[in-house]
């Protein structure tokens, strides 16, 4: 399960510039660490290219005051909760990182390195009372982080985003895909 993830545009070019997007769109996604509920920048499919808004973290749980945030890849095609929005409305979050803690409650963070390069996420959203809310999803974990957790995220390179976005049969066949190595580091 990802929980928690960084979006860090004072440290990073690249979410700097993503981020600008947004907030030039008229949002106000939420900098630093990002949890679940969060207002969160998302790369979404535009009418001629992918742009960058701002949504909740989070679909509605259950339970009142419950939120999902990940879904698993391997099943999201036969979860009804999931499966329209995997098809219609693909996203992808635009990260400096996430957070996954072991068993013994301690925090890691995750990256392709120590510095916070970009990392993309793979995830839906859906409309819940005329207000869109996303998900990301998760996958079986590779070697770099199996010893700290039973999941990570479905990591997508940047030039697999509009693939993702905007190509039905790239996004089926990825969501089984092989994640890259990460580098992980405890986090006080």
């Amino acid at each position: 399960m990802c929980g928690r993830y960084m979006f860090q545009p004072d440290k990073n070019p690249e979410i700097k510039r993503i981020y600008q997007l947004a907030v030039d769109a008229g949002y106000s996604p939420k900098t630093g660490e990002i949890f679940p509920t969060d207002d969160t920048a998302l790369i979404v499919a535009g009418e001629r290219q992918v742009k960058v808004i701002a949504m909740k973290w989070g679909f509605p749980g259950f339970k009142t005051g419950q939120s999902i945030i990940n879904a698993r890849s391997e099943t999201v095609q036969q979860k009804s909760m999931f499966a329209d929005s995997f098809l219609k409305r693909r996203c992808v979050y635009p990260t400096t990182g996430f957070f996954e803690w072991n068993k013994s409650k301690q925090k890691y963070k995750f990256n392709f390195s120590n510095d916070p390069q970009t990392l993309f996420i793979a995830g839906c959203y859906n409309y819940f009372d005329d207000v869109p809310q996303s998900i990301l999803f998760t996958t079986q974990p590779n070697e770099s982080m199996i010893e700290i957790h039973d999941r990570m995220p479905l990591i997508l390179a940047k030039n697999q985003i509009n693939a993702w976005i905007y190509n039905d049969d790239f996004a089926k066949d990825f969501l089984n895909s092989a994640m890259p190595r990460l580098l992980s580091q405890v986090e006080e």
